[in-house]
Formats: structure tokens, sequence, C-alpha cells
């Protein structure tokens, strides 16, 4: 029986130590049995997930511990976003990521990024929106795709990867003006950003939300533009066929450029309330024809940037009781596996952003079934990733440890 190849990511669910848990991080005083389980039959480490010089976004974190230097393949965020909502970009299409945010003016009438997902709104409520806001592109060379949640991709025909763009989950709090100013200053981008918040001003969803005393989608927000990558798939690197499951569009795209095959999983929101026994049984139905499976969970990172510590250890302790120690179950009918669980980056609740310091790790291979621990004082954690003084200068390395393939300079 061919050996099974399983990464498990918990977005953003490293942390630093925080004074309100007297020095310890979310993780430390979260309930992860399996997570510590595997690292005590495995191995636990630290591994630098962001190449030095480069932002510590999801999309460059991911697509290093996927094996691929991000340095030579990453083009920008939106264009992964693309191909999972089945976009074809064009040599001359750009892909922007469009998110639904909310903008508030403070009491001294300075306008604010409130809030980078329009309080979570519903994908359904996001789709009603992006249907409406097809207007706002007559007459200018846009192309817009409503995704999952907040995060939608607008295509520019013809348009600049050059522009300085930034993450609104980057600037939670703070005034816009100077970060709208690539927006107002780009005639195309100027007007419909504007036609937009026109619409959005009179839209049926937002006078419901209001009603209600939800946040409204007020305005639109551009960010991680470029052009389609040119990527090897694993199967032509390593002779791995898998899937990618994930709510999210960016890693689904990841995926199949990396030549995964994206599975959806009715239910999965990339929040608290995503669909994990969903996400599990559907890497586990596919690892019994494939080799591989890339599995993601959103809802730690989601936690982190709103900045609530309450949430963060649900979701870790959800991702390791709804994910990790199931899938370790069912890979227990195998005589071999190689398991990664990983953060892609840490995403620090006091920041409420993400950092480039590295994240954590722990990786098994073997027959889970009749492994033994190693050490049974080890939990998995920070500050037990730093004490192994096991460190990988690269997820890239990483994952060519992960698969026993030999890794270069």
């Amino acid at each position: 029986m061919k050996t099974k190849y399983v990464i498990l990511v918990g977005d953003g669910m490293g942390d630093y130590p925080l004074a309100s848990l007297e020095g310890r991080t979310p993780l430390e005083v979260s309930h992860t049995p399996a997570m510590t389980h595997l690292a005590r039959i495995g191995e636990i480490g630290t591994v630098q997930t962001i190449p030095e010089g480069m932002e510590p976004g999801s999309d460059i974190a991911n697509m290093a511990l996927l094996g691929y230097d991000p340095a030579v393949y990453h083009t920008g965020r939106a264009p992964l976003e693309a191909a999972s909502l089945g976009v074809h970009l064009g040599p001359a299409d750009v892909a922007f990521r469009c998110n639904l945010v909310t903008l508030k003016q403070d009491d001294e009438g300075t306008e604010r990024m409130e809030d980078y997902s329009a309080g979570h709104i519903s994908t359904a409520e996001a789709h009603e929106i992006i249907g409406a806001l097809q207007e706002a592109c007559e007459g200018l060379p846009l192309k817009l795709y409503a995704g999952v949640s907040y995060r939608h991709v607008l295509v520019w025909s013809g348009g600049p990867t050059d522009l300085l763009t930034t993450p609104p989950h980057d600037i939670l709090g703070e005034p816009t003006a100077g970060y709208k100013r690539v927006y107002d200053t780009t005639d195309v981008l100027r007007i419909f950003t504007q036609r937009c918040r026109d619409m959005l001003a009179q839209h049926p969803v937002n006078r419901r939300r209001r009603d209600v005393g939800l946040k409204q989608a007020n305005a639109v927000w551009l960010w991680g533009q470029g052009k389609a990558p040119s990527m090897p798939s694993l199967q032509d690197l390593f002779g791995l066929r898998g899937v990618v499951i994930s709510a999210v569009d960016l890693l689904k795209g990841l995926g199949i450029y990396a030549g995964l095959e994206p599975v959806h999983v009715p239910g999965a929101t990339g929040y608290l309330d995503t669909n994990y026994a969903g996400k599990v049984d559907a890497a586990l139905k596919a690892l019994q024809d494939m080799d591989f499976a890339f599995v993601h969970v959103e809802a730690p990172d989601e936690a982190s940037h709103e900045g609530s510590l309450t949430k963060k250890v649900q979701a870790i302790e959800d991702f390791d009781a709804k994910v990790v120690g199931p899938m370790v179950q069912g890979l227990a009918a195998y005589a071999r596996c190689h398991v990664l669980v990983a953060g892609d980056h840490l995403t620090p609740l006091s920041v409420r952003t993400h950092v480039p310091d590295p994240s954590l790790y722990a990786l098994f291979k073997g027959n889970v079934a009749t492994a033994l621990a190693e050490d049974e004082k080890i939990v998995f954690c920070e500050t037990a990733a730093r004490e192994s003084r096991r460190h990988m200068e690269s997820a890239v390395a990483l994952f060519h440890r992960f698969v026993n393939a030999h890794h270069g300079s």
C-alpha cells in the first residue's frame, strides 16, 4: 500500500506570549491533545515560512508549505483566488482581491477601516451585492467575480501590477486616506470604487443589516493584484496526486496551480462555523484513491484579525478536535503516512495581522496506530517548538523533508 501524505494547516494559529495569559500563548492555554500526540510520536520544530523581504501573507506562506519557492513562483494573491473561481487570466489580465469592507468616520470626521470583512458578511448577502456591483464595471476594462463571504475578485484587462495596494486587515482602525490614494490617482479604479460606494450606500442588503445592528458593506477594497503564475504540478515534481480542501479561494486556487483537485465542502465558511467534519470526510475519501491531501482551516487567523482571544482558543481547539484528531484516526488504516501539521504564519492577537516570524510545525512519518511517544512532556506550542532546536530555514525545505525529497540550496 502506498504512503499517504497529509498537510493540515491551522491558519495563523501561532502567536506571541500575552500578559493576560501570564506570559503564555493561545496555543499554550488551548487543549490540543491531537497535535500534541503528533509532536510526541514525531517531531516538533520551527519553520521560516516567509522568505526574507517578502510580505507575511497566507498566499506566500502556503505556497511555500506546498513546496514552491515564492521568490520564483509568486505573482500576487488575487490570481490564485481567480483560479478557484474558474476565472482564466489572459496574458494581459491583472486580478485584484476585492474585499467588501466597512469604513466608518470617527468623531473628528476621519474615515477609518472598521472591518475588513463587513462583519463576516454571509456569502448569500455578498453575492446579492456583487450582482448589483456589476453595473459599476460598465464602460471600464473590468470584470467582477463573486467569491465566498467578503472575498471577491476583480479582473482588469491590461491593468498594472505595480500599484502599492494594502491588505485591509493590516490597517484595522487606521485612517484610510493614505492607503486609498492609489485608487484615487488611478482613473479606472477611482471611477469603479466611487461607483461602488454610491451603490452600496442604498443597497437593500445594507439596509437590512443596518436595521438589525450588523456592520454594512459600504465600500470595496482592492489589493493583492497580479498576473497568472506558471507552476509545475506536484505530480510532475513529486509524483503526488491529491486534493486541496479549504473554504478560502486563495488556497483552492493555489492548489489548482499545483495540480491538485479542489474539493467543495458544503458549509465550509472560513470561520468558526465551518464544516470541519465535512473537510475531514472529504480528505479521507480522496485518500482512498489519491496520495495527498492539503487541508486548510482559516478560523484561527480570522479570530486573530478580530483580536479575540476567546475565539482564537476556540478555533485552535476546534482545529485539533475536529480536524487533526479525526484525520489521524482515519490514517490509522494505512501502514504508512506522512502527516504535517503547521501554522502558515503567526497572526498575533496583539497586532491583529500577520508577522514574518518563524511558525511552528509537527511532523510524523510512519504508522500512527503503532507509534509510541518519544517525550511525554512535549506540548504542541511555540515554546516547545523553539526548545526543540529543530529549525527549518524555509517551508520549501520542510516540504521536501515531508515527502522525503532532496532539497538543494
